[in-house]
C-alpha cells in the first residue's frame, strides 16, 4: 500500500513538473518584457523607488513616462553584434532585440521631483510622493 501511494505521489510530482515546464516554454515568448525587465519596487511614506534590470541597453534608448498614476518604461534595442562565431554556429541564443516595455501603477507621484539613474545595466527611479496639502483637501465641513 505504501509503495502504491509513493508511486502516485511521484507520478503527480512528475506531471506537475511537466506542466510547469510546458507553461514556462509556451508562455516565455508571450511575456519577454517580464522575463527581461526584472523589477524591484520599494515604497515608504515619502517615495517609491523602482529598480529595473535592463542590461545591454544604451541610456538613449530607454524612455520613461509618468501619466495618470502609471509609470511606463520602454527600452529599445535595434540589434546587437556577436563576433564570437563568424560562421553562425550559435547553438542557443536568449539575447533579444526589439522593444520591451513595462508599466507600474504608482499613485500620487510628484512628477516634478522624479529622478532616474542608469548604471551597470540597472535603471533606478526615485519617485517622491506628492505631499498632502490643505488646498488638495476635498473634505467639506458641515456648519
Amino acid at each position: 500500500m505504501a509503495n502504491e501511494i509513493q508511486r502516485r505521489g511521484n507520478l503527480f510530482d512528475n506531471l506537475m513538473n511537466m506542466r510547469d515546464w510546458m507553461n514556462d516554454d509556451f508562455f516565455s515568448d508571450l511575456t519577454p518584457a517580464a522575463d527581461h525587465m526584472k523589477t524591484d519596487v520599494a515604497e515608504d511614506d515619502k517615495a517609491y523607488q523602482v529598480k529595473i534590470d535592463m542590461p545591454g541597453f544604451d541610456k538613449k534608448d530607454i524612455h520613461i513616462n509618468y501619466a495618470n498614476n502609471i509609470l511606463s518604461v520602454t527600452g529599445h534595442r535595434d540589434t546587437f553584434s556577436d563576433e564570437s562565431d563568424k560562421k553562425g554556429n550559435i547553438l542557443h541564443s536568449e539575447r533579444r532585440y526589439g522593444q520591451m516595455s513595462r508599466q507600474y501603477r504608482l499613485p500620487d507621484v510628484d512628477r516634478s521631483k522624479v529622478s532616474a539613474h542608469y548604471e551597470n545595466g540597472v535603471l533606478t527611479l526615485d519617485l517622491p510622493k506628492k505631499q498632502a496639502s490643505d488646498e488638495n483637501d476635498s473634505r467639506i465641513d458641515i456648519d
